[in-house]
């Protein structure tokens, strides 16, 4: 009869090299940051877009029609829109300790959970676009146009398309909200989904933040 000794140190290698064993990053986050970067590169085309078509008009153009800009107003709205990167990193922190909804009232802004901290988020996201549909009434009023001259062209080209994203994220935190209130429980899948959109979310705001300081602050 053939005895079998137990070797500690050989299951240990053998549990290590068990794929089972090893910790994975999760592929829908991996995912999300290759898509952005790709995302990075397009919106890298609108700044170089804008800054080659600045150098090519001149600074007059830029210089008459940057003086319609109403710089107080852009940044009253550019700080509610980086201020929902707060909101929405709160409902992420919410959604790592799976609470998917407030513990108190309303007003216990403290026990909050996801739902809470996203529909904020998503009001907030909604008036930085109310906001920027404003300012372009406003502009085309004073004759600036998208075919007004190469400034107006490339300022609701670059703007336009952000602006784009950000109603995508606004459905992104819809989606995210009715699926959290559908599910049974509150798991890592809905918490992986909330993760993943405040990445999308952290994106456009850093983008706008660029944006900004290029179109508005950059004369």
């Amino acid at each position: 009869m053939t005895s079998h000794v137990s070797n500690p140190s050989a299951s240990r290698q053998t549990e290590q090299s068990n794929p089972a064993k090893v910790n994975r990053p999760n592929i829908v986050a991996v995912g999300t940051i290759v898509w952005l970067s790709s995302e990075l590169m397009f919106f890298a085309a609108l700044f170089a877009m804008y800054f080659t078509t600045r150098a090519v008009q001149g600074p007059e153009i830029w210089l008459e029609s940057t003086g319609l800009l109403n710089i107080p107003f852009a940044a009253a709205n550019t700080t509610v829109l980086v201020l929902s990167s707060v909101t929405c990193q709160f409902g992420v922190f919410a959604a790592e300790r799976f609470q998917a909804k407030r513990s108190g009232t309303l007003f216990q802004i403290q026990k909050w959970g996801m739902r809470e901290w996203f529909a904020l988020t998503f009001l907030m996201g909604a008036f930085f676009v109310g906001g920027q549909i404003y300012e372009y009434a406003t502009l085309v009023s004073e004759s600036l146009t998208l075919s007004s001259n190469a400034y107006g062209s490339v300022f609701y080209i670059t703007t336009g398309f952000h602006g784009m994203h950000v109603t995508g994220g606004l459905i992104a935190f819809l989606i995210v909200m009715l699926r959290v209130f559908r599910a049974k429980k509150f798991g890592h899948s809905q918490a992986t989904t909330a993760i993943v959109v405040s990445y999308y979310w952290h994106f456009v705001d850093i983008v706008w933040i660029a944006l900004f300081s290029a179109i508005y602050l950059i004369k």
